[in-house]
C-alpha cells in the first residue's frame, strides 16, 4: 500500500507542477511616452549630482518638524490608507484561496455501516384434505423466520475530484490572483504617496492664508489711517466727497478680504483635519508661510522617462495588464479536456476490532476526464473576453504612463520657471511699497493729489498678495515633484 501511494503522489505532482503554460508572453508596451522627459527652453537644466528624490524618504524631504509630525498623524489615522490596507488584505486572501485550487484536499472519512433484515421465511408445511362432491378442503402448514445483522466499518484518507492542471488554467488563475494582489500594494503605495503630498499641500495652504490675513489686517489698519484723514479733511473743506469715497473703496475692500479669508481658514483647518483623520493639535498648525523652505529643494538629477515606470501607479497597471495576460492563458486552457482524479486510501472491515487489523486495508483510484464539444460558445465567448480586457489593460497602462508624463513635464515647467517668477514678485512688492512711501509723502508735500497715494496703497496690497501666492505656488511645486516623481515611503 505504501508504494501505491508513493506512486499516485509523483503522479499528483508531475502532472499539477508539468503541465503546459498557454498564457500569451508578456511584453511590456513601449512607444507610449518619449524616452526623455522634455528638457530646454522653461524646464530646469538637469543637476548630475542631484539627488534621486524617489529616493528620499518623505521624513528626509519634508524639513519642519512640525509639518513631518501633521503627516505622521495622518498616516496613523487617515481613512482612505486604511481603506487602501484593508484591500491589500482582501486581495492577498483572494490569492490564497486560488492557489490553494493547484494543490489536491486532502479529506479524512470514517463510516459505519448497520443493517438488521427480517422476515425471511426458512420453512413451511403440507396437508391433508378431504374432497366431497361439493369440492371442498382443508390443510394446515407451519412456517418460521430467522434474521441476522450486517456490519460494515470504513476508515479512509483521500483526495476527491482534483483537477490535474495539464493545461495551466489553475496555474494562470492563481498568476492572475497573484497579479492583482501585487497591485493592489501598489494601490496603497500610491494612496500613501498621494496622502503625503496632500497633506503638505493642505499645510502649506493654510499657512498662506494665514499670511494672506496677516497682510490684510495690516493693509486695512492703513487703509482706516486714510479713511479717517480724509474724512476729516472733507468735514473742513480741503477734501472733495470723491477722495473720501476712494478711500471708502479701499477700505472696504481689505475688510471684505479679511472676512473671506477668515472662512478660508476656517475650511482649510476642516481640510486638513479630514485628510489627518483627525483633530490636528492646534500646536502643529502653521502661523504664516515665510520665505523658509519646508522641504529639500531638490532638481531631480535623471530626467529619463523610465523614471515613470517606478511610480506606483504605472507599477498597479502594469501589474493588472499581466494579470489579464494570464487570464487569456486560462481561457485557452478551458478549451481543452479537464482531467480530474479521486483517490482514497484506508482500511475496512466487517467488525470495529478489526478495522485496522491485518488485511483489512484498501484503495481506489477513479479518474475522470471531460472533453468540452458543444457549449454554445461559452468557452469562445470567454477567451474573447479575456483578450479584450487585456487589450483594455494594455490601454490603461499606456494612459496611465502619458498621464505620468504629463505630470512630471507640467511640474518641471514650473519648477524651470517659478524662481523667475517670485524673484519679479518680489521686485514688484518692494517697487510698489516704495511707491506707496513715496506717494504718500509727495502727497503730503502737496505735490500730488491723494488719489494717488490711494492707488499705489491699493497696488502695493496687490503686489503683496501676489508674491504670497507666489510663494504657495513654489512651495507645491516641490512637493508636487516628489509626487509625481514617486518619492521614497520610508
Amino acid at each position: 500500500m505504501k508504494t501505491t501511494i508513493r506512486t499516485v503522489a509523483v503522479l499528483l505532482a508531475t502532472a499539477a507542477l508539468a503541465g503546459c503554460n498557454m498564457a500569451p508572453n508578456y511584453v511590456r508596451p513601449q512607444g507610449a511616452v518619449p524616452l526623455a522627459l522634455p528638457q530646454g527652453g522653461p524646464y530646469p537644466v538637469a543637476l548630475t549630482d542631484a539627488p534621486d528624490v524617489t529616493k528620499i524618504g518623505w521624513q528626509s524631504f519634508f524639513t519642519d518638524p512640525k509639518l513631518r509630525d501633521v503627516i505622521a498623524l495622518g498616516l496613523e489615522n487617515n481613512r482612505d490608507l486604511r481603506l487602501a490596507a484593508a484591500n491589500v488584505q482582501q486581495a492577498r486572501a483572494q490569492y490564497r484561496v486560488q492557489r490553494s485550487n493547484q494543490l489536491p484536499s486532502i479529506n479524512a472519512s470514517g463510516s459505519a455501516y448497520y443493517a438488521n433484515p427480517r422476515g425471511a421465511a426458512t420453512g413451511g408445511g403440507g396437508g391433508a384434505g378431504v374432497g366431497t362432491g361439493a369440492g371442498t378442503g382443508t390443510g394446515t402448514g407451519v412456517g418460521t423466520t430467522t434474521s441476522s445483522n450486517i456490519e460494515f466499518y470504513s476508515a479512509n484518507v483521500g483526495i476527491s475530484q482534483f483537477e490535474l492542471d495539464l493545461w495551466g488554467r489553475l496555474r494562470n488563475l492563481s498568476e492572475s490572483g497573484l497579479q492583482q494582489y501585487f497591485a493592489t500594494e501598489e494601490a496603497q503605495r500610491s494612496t500613501r504617496i498621494s496622502l503625503i503630498s496632500e497633506i503638505a499641500a493642505a499645510y502649506l495652504t493654510l499657512a498662506s492664508d494665514q499670511e494672506l490675513l496677516g497682510v490684510s489686517q495690516e493693509t486695512l489698519s492703513s487703509f482706516e489711517q486714510s479713511l479717517q484723514l480724509t474724512r476729516a479733511q472733507f468735514r473742513i473743506g480741503t477734501q472733495s466727497e470723491l477722495v473720501v469715497r476712494q478711500a471708502e473703496t479701499n477700505y472696504e475692500a481689505a475688510a471684505n478680504d479679511i472676512a473671506a479669508l477668515r472662512a478660508r481658514i476656517a475650511q482649510d483647518r476642516n481640510a486638513l483635519d479630514l485628510l489627518v483623520g483627525t483633530t490636528t493639535p492646534a500646536t502643529l498648525l502653521p502661523k504664516t508661510l515665510g520665505t523658509e523652505d519646508r522641504t529639500l529643494n531638490a532638481l531631480p538629477g535623471n530626467l529619463e522617462s523610465s523614471v515613470l515606470l517606478r511610480r506606483p501607479d504605472v507599477l498597479e497597471a502594469e501589474h493588472r495588464l499581466i494579470a489579464q495576460n494570464a487570464n487569456i492563458g486560462a481561457a485557452r486552457a478551458a478549451m481543452f479536456p479537464t482531467i480530474s482524479l479521486t483517490t482514497s486510501f484506508g482500511t475496512v472491515s466487517k467488525a470495529l476490532t478489526g478495522l485496522f487489523g491485518a488485511n483489512s486495508d484498501s484503495w481506489s483510484a477513479a479518474p475522470t476526464a471531460t472533453l468540452p464539444i458543444f457549449d454554445f460558445g461559452r468557452r469562445k465567448g470567454n477567451l474573447d473576453l479575456a483578450r479584450a480586457q487585456q487589450r483594455g489593460a494594455i490601454a490603461t497602462y499606456e494612459k496611465t504612463l502619458q498621464t505620468a508624463f504629463r505630470e512630471v513635464a507640467d511640474a518641471l515647467a514650473t519648477r524651470g520657471t517659478i524662481d523667475a517668477q517670485l524673484g519679479a514678485r518680489s521686485r514688484r512688492a518692494e517697487a510698489a511699497l516704495v511707491s506707496a512711501r513715496l506717494s504718500d509723502a509727495r502727497y503730503r508735500a502737496g505735490v500730488d493729489s491723494f488719489l494717488t497715494s490711494l492707488d499705489s496703497q491699493r497696488t502695493a496690497y496687490g503686489a503683496r498678495q501676489d508674491l504670497v501666492t507666489t510663494r504657495l505656488a513654489r512651495a507645491n511645486n516641490l512637493v508636487t515633484l516628489y509626487r509625481v516623481l514617486g518619492g521614497g515611503l520610508n
